[in-house]
């Protein structure tokens, strides 16, 4: 049954898993709901469709792709969405850069509007701040040796100390935020996203335009962004905490 689920791209109604395993639907039914409580599946509170659980990924000692972490990250989007009015996104560290896996547009005439699969540097996105905050010390010395610390705004950080001290602040806050440090106008904060693992392997945050994103609401957006990426964190297998 875990087989047709992934064969389904890692989602799968009970009606398609039954179908495709040549099984009885009650038989499907009594199986799914036992790996859901095993937890190697849940069950999505809306469609109900079967999805792969984060037990199986570690058990194979994989991560999910960013296909697949942004279709599991939508629902916190909107979530970000509802509770701050601004803009969401999701992000992954790849190839020394910051790479928007997924978005949810703020409703409005004024918003901030992204692409998924953009592109942006670390130093100076709040994105970028939170994926390599908590990098082991020696993965992240190799990180910091490949940024080039360009000059985007009159706020950007240009300098490797200036940008390590902003590291420490960031994991003593639990959060980064990017004051019009590459776009003119627009402030963005955002949260890390653990896996079972215990390392960062997202980050998720709202960004909207500076009128709107008071330092105030910055500092409102904090907690709620941090409650927002905890729960996705969970969703992947993150460990509970006290």
């Amino acid at each position: 049954m875990l087989e047709v689920v992934a064969a389904s791209g890692g989602s799968a109604t009970l009606s398609e898993a039954a179908r495709k395993a040549n099984l009885a639907r009650s038989t499907a039914h009594y199986v799914m709901q036992t790996l859901v409580g095993l937890g190697y599946l849940r069950q999505d509170r809306d469609s109900h469709a079967y999805e792969l659980a984060a037990k199986v990924f570690m058990l194979a000692g994989r991560t999910w792709s960013a296909e697949q972490l942004a279709e599991i990250a939508l629902p916190f989007l909107a979530d970000v969405c509802l509770t701050t009015g601004e803009s969401a996104n999701t992000a992954m560290l790849r190839d020394g850069l910051v790479t928007l896996v997924a978005k949810r547009d703020a409703d409005g005439p004024v918003r901030v509007v992204q692409d998924v699969g953009a592109r942006r540097p670390l130093h100076c996105t709040a994105l970028g701040k939170v994926l390599v905050a908590w990098l082991p010390q020696g993965e992240l010395n190799g990180v910091l040796e490949g940024i080039r610390f360009g000059r985007f705004t009159a706020k950007t950080i240009v300098r490797r100390a200036d940008f390590e001290r902003e590291l420490r602040r960031v994991r003593s806050a639990g959060y980064a935020i990017d004051d019009e440090e590459f776009i003119p106008g627009v402030r963005c904060i955002a949260a890390p996203v653990f896996s079972y693992t215990e390392e960062v392997v997202a980050a998720l945050g709202a960004i909207g335009p500076r009128h709107r994103m008071t330092q105030q609401k910055l500092r409102e957006c904090g907690p709620l962004v941090q409650r927002c990426a905890r729960e996705l964190s969970l969703r992947l297998g993150m460990p509970h905490r006290d």
